[in-house]
């Protein structure tokens, strides 16, 4: 699995200064090929911990200023790569509510296959949880991230009056996305269906759906 396709993805773009920078300018091979290089050595078998900014530098052909430059440390360039060999990001329109509630939920049901059908995804994340510095930063950056979509689409599906309006917010988003994190993160084994992303909405709604008005 290489990371260069995924970097140049408008989910996962090389970042761009703001504002010019005196001195040097970064160079977007130079990130993709340090990216790259991460990659192949995690590919290779190497163990988070045992891999160095010197290392890295090493293999992707650059000097370990370049790495600097675009990166603090170690586990400000393991999230960066961890974004790259990771599906992108749905295209949700921003003003749906269900619908776009079950665009997020397929994109989580694809990382879960990806995760299970990729030996170095697999090994990664194992390995991420053990490094809590890491995780943390991929934790604020990534997971957080997507939860707040989530549970933006649920609001947006309160206020289009396709889910009640008399239940927390945060629980029935919590509602829709455990079942998936069960199936994809605490239960392996269990299948992932095309359709299940669907079942999960249309379990919910028909406890969630608003309630019937008085006479109706």
């Amino acid at each position: 699995m290489r990371v260069q396709a995924q970097t140049q993805n408008r989910n996962h773009p090389v970042r761009q200064d703001p504002e010019p920078r005196r001195g040097r300018p970064r160079s977007a091979a130079a990130e993709r090929a340090i990216l790259d290089a991460v990659v192949g050595l995690l590919e290779a078998g190497e163990p988070l911990a045992g891999l160095s900014i010197e290392r890295i530098a090493r293999t992707a052909g650059v000097g370990k200023a370049t790495i600097y430059r675009r990166w603090s440390g170690k586990e400000e360039l393991f999230v960066d790569v961890l974004r790259a060999i990771e599906p992108p990001e749905p295209a949700v329109s921003g003003s749906a509510g269900l619908a776009d509630l079950r665009l997020l939920l397929e994109s989580m049901r694809g990382r879960g296959l990806a995760q299970r059908s990729s030996a170095l995804l697999h090994n990664v994340y194992a390995q991420m949880k053990s490094h809590p510095m890491l995780w943390n930063e991929y934790h604020c950056t990534v997971i957080e991230p997507r939860r707040a979509a989530v549970l933006a689409a649920v609001r947006r599906a309160v206020d289009a009056g396709e889910l009640r309006a008399d239940l927390d917010v945060e629980l029935m988003d919590d509602l829709f996305l455990a079942p998936m994190l069960v199936r994809t993160v605490h239960r392996p084994e269990a299948p992932l269906p095309e359709d299940l992303a669907d079942r999960i909405i249309q379990a919910l709604t028909e406890g969630l759906a608003p309630r019937p008005a008085p006479g109706g």
